[in-house]
């Protein structure tokens, strides 16, 4: 054979046996399987996991096949959720580059789960690596098809309609009650679309990263322009999270509290290199047991105070007052 049709010959068993551009673990059976699942949200905060969170989540997939999405890691949840509730299968894909997001495999399994859950890490990489590509597409495609869908740490921060996306990394809350135009604070949009969510962005982690001052810088930026009449957060405690029905309706479980933050006027001074001033931001902190209304914003077993912000500095009705 001449030496140009071995060469080429090379390179083409060269290429159909090279390494996929994902990584794929597979904990169960690989035959695809379809149940009745019951939509819902599992919003968790990170930290370590609560089994009764997973549970809730789980059996909503109507012992289906669960998708774990990631762009770090490997088969961490494998193992932990296929023996607290009998699924079918769990299947781990780590997503971390543009090729992989592109590649029809990956598209087809989170196609074809009966629940996702998506992973902590850095949620840059699931932004700029996973929005407008198929990834981000199928993970709609579970949404609208009533799919339950969690999410920790990261996974939590791509859930709302609005993304604190960590493009320069992360931010603190004295960088972002100094400077909520600083050039850590990156508030996206257009990842993925959750009715529930509607002018809702996240935050985890909370109390335990004094992460209540960035939060409102992220409302007074959602505010910015008066394309919102109103801007809310959804800021939740390590092992913690908010359990959210199709329709917003959530009970709080786990050993923290969720926070439900809402803005209803732009702050009074939101400016590049100026200290932030904000105020009358009510939060309603709700600890296990209770529960929340997105669509009144109302709830119950928890406690209601008000945030007023000024020059930077974060004051608080509570008694004490304690911004937590």
């Amino acid at each position: 054979m001449p030496y140009l049709l071995l060469r080429a010959a090379a390179l083409v068993s060269l290429a159909f046996f090279a390494d996929p551009p994902y990584k794929y673990y597979l904990t169960g059976n690989a035959a695809d399987v379809q149940t009745k699942t019951a939509p819902g949200f599992a919003l968790v905060g990170g930290g370590q996991d609560v089994d009764s969170v997973f549970r809730w989540f789980l059996l909503r997939s109507g012992g289906g096949d669960v998708v774990v999405l990631r762009a770090s890691g490997a088969d961490g949840y494998n193992s932990y959720m296929r023996d607290l509730v009998p699924v079918d299968s769990v299947e781990s894909l780590v997503v971390a580059t543009p090729e992989a997001a592109r590649d029809p495999f990956v598209a087809d399994r989170i196609r074809k789960a009966e629940a996702l859950f998506i992973a902590g890490g850095d949620q840059w990489n699931y932004v700029r690596v996973w929005n407008h590509t198929p990834v981000s597409e199928a993970i709609q495609y579970l949404i609208d098809k009533g799919v339950p869908v969690g999410g920790t740490s990261a996974g939590l921060a791509v859930l709302g309609e609005y993304i604190f996306t960590a493009e320069k990394d992360t931010v603190t809350s004295a960088q972002a009650l100094a400077n909520p135009f600083d050039e850590h604070v990156t508030v996206g949009t257009d990842f993925l679309r959750i009715p529930a969510f509607k002018n809702v962005i996240t935050d985890t982690h909370f109390h335990a990263r004094d992460r209540m001052g960035r939060t409102l810088a992220f409302l007074s930026r959602m505010l910015e322009g008066g394309k919102l009449s109103e801007a809310r957060a959804i800021a939740i405690d390590e092992r913690t999270a908010a359990l959210t029905e199709a329709d917003g309706r959530i009970a709080v479980d786990g050993e923290g509290c969720v926070y439900f933050i809402r803005a209803r006027k732009p702050a009074e001074v939101s400016k590049p290199g100026v200290p932030l001033t904000f105020h009358g931001v009510s939060v309603y902190r709700v600890p296990k047991g209770g529960d929340f209304d997105l669509k009144t914003w109302t709830g119950h077993g928890g406690v209601a105070y008000t945030l007023d912000v000024e020059n930077g500095a974060i004051r608080s009705t509570q008694p004490g007052g304690g911004i937590y």
